[in-house]
């Protein structure tokens, strides 16, 4: 611990200049957040010891006092000749080292040329030094051999066992949920201080686990410029203007994000009725777009595709990353940068897949998570009800400066299906617990809008309700098919215009964002994956991915392809060929994207 302290103060100190940026005020944070990770990574250090230790009373000749010793020294050598090139990377990368070199192992040339403007010689000395003093450090006050404690070997073998079982406890990052990830030291705006409170063999650990999901590109159909050419015809195929169908110039937007909203339970989509009364008015009252497809199947993925406008990875999700995640495009930083006041409310924890850090590179000015609710407010799982979130929006939108760009996302809907009111429709199955939770959060939406329409803002205010993403419930839908899927997009609020419209356009999550700020004539080129759905178009489509394999529908046809097997798992009626080369290129293209990201 005290070792990755004294690294990141000389990391603070090599990057001099951009540490002068921070306030004293962000130095302290930097360094009381990195604590959490540095805890982490010296607790998979430190087991190794512990276990050798325990090995003693199997084979009492181990010579454990100098194997622990020379296992420390190594360690030490090797985090700081890490540290040094870190140290380097950074001031060319602008990121902490992680599996990113594991790239140019096969350029060793090109390697040795990017490394020749390096001051190797600073850098040698750095790392020779931190060595130095922690390897004495050590050898004269935590080695081993300082400690003379007369315990029978088996009581040695017994209290390392403990202590190996008590560190997984801080591996993990605590008792939480969720285990610990990069998110927990993101705290600010600006990326360097984020950067800073990494533990960098951590970060490279964590990487290089996730490293074949993220490096390469698996879907090879086509040469990449075919398929480039291919996904940009889909996209040119959409008119750049479309009606206005706004009454406000500069409106404020409350985006609505719904957990797990199949369009099996809304009944203005087809689905069964009695679920979603509240989401059906405002869905009358307002504008439907009655065939939008999610993204992905996971909750983090869609919160991407709709706030980023990106498509989801079939193996992993770019969230996991903020090295990618910060490349993305973000609605709440187009926003920010058109004056609005911008805040993301969650009822849950925010370092749940790291969406934190996400939301960071969003820029947001406020960001409101589980901790800002009191304690009885949570399910036994997840965290504050829907209605105490929507609550605690609307009293902070009292007191918001407008014009505002509020994002809310819900979570009562997700699994184990729990409500603070009585069940509304009978049963103990789990699609039982799940609907009624459904009906529990548009009881809740319906309580807010209720009370927003009385609030001054409620006539120069958009309101946007969509779904992260749907679900296999009530039919146990295969993870391919579209009804899975199928979820609902509505626009309502005193700012709109147009009452009453329903829009048959084939969708995506991704075409979310683009129609939004084509409405309000915000800049909308950098998300490149999204279409404006109030536009005509002469190809419109959906695409959606599962766990390797990915659906293309047009009008009347549904294409799902298994990228494993090489075939098409579904392939409805009129399906052509043509089809089938645009769903491949889509998928190659867009993992391509994120692979170079």
């Amino acid at each position: 611990m005290l070792y990755f302290v004294a690294t990141r103060a000389i990391f603070l100190l090599y990057h001099d200049n951009r540490t002068q940026e921070l306030s004293q005020e962000d130095l302290w944070t930097i360094f009381s957040k990195g604590l959490r990770l540095d805890l982490s990574f010296s607790s998979y250090v430190s087991a190794i010891p512990f276990l050798a230790i325990l090995a003693t009373a199997l084979f009492p000749g181990l010579q454990v006092r100098k194997f622990i010793r020379y296992y420390t020294y190594t360690i030490l050598v090797l985090l700081s000749v890490l540290m040094a090139v870190d140290l380097e990377l950074y001031t060319y990368w602008g990121f902490r080292l992680d599996s990113t070199p594991m790239l140019y192992l096969n350029t060793p040339g090109e390697m040795a040329a990017s490394a020749a403007a390096a001051p190797i010689l600073l850098l040698t000395v750095i790392a020779f030094a931190t060595s130095l003093v922690f390897a004495l450090l050590f050898r004269y006050t935590f080695d081993y051999k300082n400690y003379h404690l007369n315990f029978s070997k088996l009581k040695y073998a017994g209290i390392a066992l403990l202590f190996a079982a008590v560190l997984i406890l801080p591996m993990r990052g605590g008792w939480q949920q969720i285990p610990i990830n990069q998110s927990v030291v993101y705290f600010s705006e600006n990326p360097y201080a984020n950067h800073a409170g990494l533990n960098m063999p951590w970060n490279l650990m964590d990487t290089m686990l996730k490293y074949n999901e993220e490096t390469r590109n698996p879907y090879q159909y086509m040469d990449y410029e075919t398929a480039a050419e291919k996904v940009a015809g889909l996209y040119a195929a959409t008119a750049d203007s479309s009606e206005k169908v706004l009454r406000v110039e500069k409106p404020n937007v409350l985006f609505i994000i719904l957990e797990s909203y199949t369009a099996k339970y809304v009944k203005h989509l087809g689905g069964e009725p009695g679920v979603t009364p509240n989401l059906d008015k405002l869905a009358k009252e307002g504008i439907s777009f009655s065939k939008l497809y999610s993204s992905g199947d996971r909750s983090e993925k869609g919160m991407v595709a709709l706030l980023s406008g990106y498509p989801v990875q079939t193996t992993t999700s770019i969230i996991k990353n903020p090295k990618k995640t910060e490349k993305l495009p973000h609605l709440g930083h187009v926003f920010k940068q058109a004056g609005y006041g911008t805040s993301f409310y969650y009822g849950g924890e925010l370092e749940f897949a790291n969406i934190r850090s996400y939301l960071q590179n969003g820029k947001f000015d406020r960001l409101i998570d589980k901790h800002d609710f009191p304690a009885e407010s949570y399910n036994s799982k997840w965290g504050a009800h829907d209605h105490v979130l929507f609550e605690r929006v609307l009293q902070d939108l009292k007191q918001e400066k407008q014009p505002f760009f509020s994002t809310v996302y819900t979570l009562s809907s997700h699994e184990p299906f729990e409500i603070p009111i009585p069940a509304k429709f009978k049963g103990d199955q789990i699609s039982d617990k799940f609907k009624n939770s459904v009906y529990y959060t548009d009881w809740a939406l319906g309580q807010f809008i209720a009370q927003a329409r009385q609030q001054p803002w409620w006539d120069s205010t958009l309101i946007v309700l969509v779904a992260d993403h749907g679900h296999p419930l009530p039919y146990d839908d295969p993870n391919y098919r579209s009804t899975k899927f199928r979820i609902p997009f509505v626009l309502t609020g005193g700012a709109l215009a147009t009452k009453g419209k329903t829009i048959s356009t084939i969708g995506s999550q991704t075409d979310v964002a683009t129609t939004l700020l084509y409405q309000l004539n915000l800049p909308s080129q950098d998300f490149k994956w999204g279409r404006n759905l109030l536009a005509p178009t002469s190809y419109p489509f959906a695409f959606y991915v599962f766990r390797d394999g990915f659906t293309f529908i047009t009008p009347g046809k549904v294409l799902s392809f298994d990228n494993v097997a090489e075939k098409p798992i579904i392939k409805g009626k009129g399906v052509t060929p043509e089809q089938v080369e645009l769903g491949k290129a889509y998928m190659q293209y867009s993992f391509e994207d994120f692979v170079r990201k």
